[in-house]
């Protein structure tokens, strides 16, 4: 038989009540693996979810809180106990995790990254992206997405993963954080020229200071109707992009339209996913007196103003 003044403590327990009405901004209470919900007094009252011991203990003697799961959950002060309980019982919060999507990355590199992870087949993210299989929040001319799928370190909750969704994301994400930037456009250039430049740049130039003047180079040399000679872009099309024999090969391909040494132009596309530093540099060229330029093998640039600079530059640092 329970103690008179236990059963008279009961019945003053009003477990509908909200405990702090003021409170309701949601926040997240952890459960830890193997938790009960009597254990987890203190941290309930520390969190300002339940008022008192006494009152929590007197709580659990009227309902059964055997169901509190491990994982995290979104509660708010002003629950009132049942709420509480209801809520630690119910399903976790999905677990998310963080997702990078390198600077320079391809979509055949984001596309592989995600399938080892195993959160999709292989080539799931990649159809998406090269058909533009999506909602597009932008006019984008380019054949497919690349160059636009902005790199970041995304949330992404593993067991329910959406190619989709991540592509729709990064979109989004590239229109707040450049696009959005520019709402009068870009002077003489259009949105496709500046994301192909700015992917070149991207892998041209590891330095983001230098990349205005790499830029500028660039832009010089297609507006007076020289080939580019830009390497990277042979690169693109290879299943590894540090293919040396396949590079080699590639480089010798007048009919591959990625080649820029032996053919006029821009590629047909972004060879990557460029920062907003290169981008910013795409759009932005630094004018100089140089139509050439190579890097040592520390990655110091050194331009020339001529062909025979040029030369000299690649017997010097021993570049070809």
């Amino acid at each position: 038989m329970r103690p008179w003044f236990l059963l008279a403590l009961t019945g003053c327990v009003n477990a509908d009540a909200p405990i702090n009405p003021s409170d309701a901004e949601p926040r997240v209470f952890i459960v830890p693996k193997g938790a009960t919900a009597s254990g987890l007094a203190d941290e309930l009252i520390e969190a300002g979810l339940v008022s008192s011991p006494w009152q929590y203990k007197l709580f659990l003697r009227q309902r059964d809180a055997g169901c509190v799961k491990a994982g995290r959950h979104e509660v708010s002060g002003s629950m009132s106990l049942n709420q509480l309980i209801d809520a630690l019982c119910g399903p976790p919060m999905p677990e998310d995790v963080p997702f990078a999507v390198v600077e320079g990355w391809r979509i055949s590199d984001i596309d592989k990254a995600i399938a080892e992870k195993g959160w999709a087949a292989a080539g799931a993210y990649e159809a998406l992206a090269t058909s533009k299989g999506v909602s597009l929040p932008f006019e984008i001319t380019s054949p497919t997405l690349e160059g636009y799928l902005y790199p970041e370190t995304y949330m992404v909750v593993p067991d329910r993963f959406d190619p989709k969704q991540l592509i729709e994301r990064q979109l989004a994400t590239f229109q707040e954080r450049f696009l959005s930037k520019h709402p009068e456009g870009f002077g003489d250039k259009d949105l496709h020229q500046v994301v192909v430049v700015a992917s070149m740049l991207e892998r041209e130039e590891p330095k983001i200071e230098n990349r205005p003047l790499v830029s500028g180079i660039i832009w010089k040399r297609l507006t007076n109707n020289w080939q580019l000679g830009i390497d990277a872009t042979s690169h693109y099309k290879l299943a590894i992009w540090d293919d040396r024999p396949g590079l080699l090969a590639a480089l010798k391909d007048a009919n591959d339209p990625y080649n820029t040494r032996l053919r006029q132009g821009l590629p047909p596309g972004a060879i990557g996913n460029p920062s907003v530093s290169s981008l910013e540099a795409a759009m932005k060229p630094q004018a100089s007196e140089f139509w050439f330029y190579l890097h040592d093998g520390q990655g110091n640039i050194h331009p020339a103003v001529d062909a025979a600079g040029h030369d000299a530059n690649r017997a010097q640092f021993g570049v070809y």
